[in-house]
């Protein structure tokens, strides 16, 4: 299973600002530092306003904070949430597959797929900071750009 590139910097996002709880960075230094185009992270963000794991706050003293919800929520509800409900495999494209009908692979993709959500369900982005990772993470610092 692959998932989306928004999908990937969204996690990386969650866990930089779980390590960097008391601080409340913009998302040009979050972008920065997880070293991301700064117009990807923003969308980013807004998504995950959107489902509740991040605030935003503009102006002074603003910035980015990681939710309650976002830093002990279920990882597998939040990827899921991420990469949206999809079929695995393109049986309806244009053209549709003429196996469609009578193919056994969709069913089998869709069970691998669930069985990879289910594998990240009882972790959450709290888990996933916990040492060695979390001193990484506060350790980052944006790249010179230049």
């Amino acid at each position: 299973m692959r998932l989306t590139k928004g999908t990937d910097i969204a996690l990386r996002i969650a866990m930089r600002l779980a390590v960097l709880r008391e601080q409340h960075p913009t998302t040009r230094e979050v972008a920065a530092a997880v070293d991301v185009p700064y117009t990807h992270a923003a969308k980013v963000v807004s998504r995950l306003q959107h489902l509740g794991v991040v605030t935003a706050r503009r102006g002074n003293g603003g910035g980015l904070s990681l939710t309650q919800a976002g830093l002990t929520g279920s990882l597998g509800q939040l990827v899921r949430d991420l990469e949206g409900v999809g079929d695995p495999v393109g049986c309806e494209d244009d053209p549709p597959c003429p196996l469609r009908a009578a193919c056994r692979l969709r069913g089998a993709l869709r069970g691998a797929q669930e069985a990879f959500y289910a594998s990240l369900d009882p972790l959450s982005i709290q888990d996933l900071v916990a040492p060695p990772t979390g001193p990484v993470l506060l350790a980052l610092s944006p790249r010179p750009t230049g």
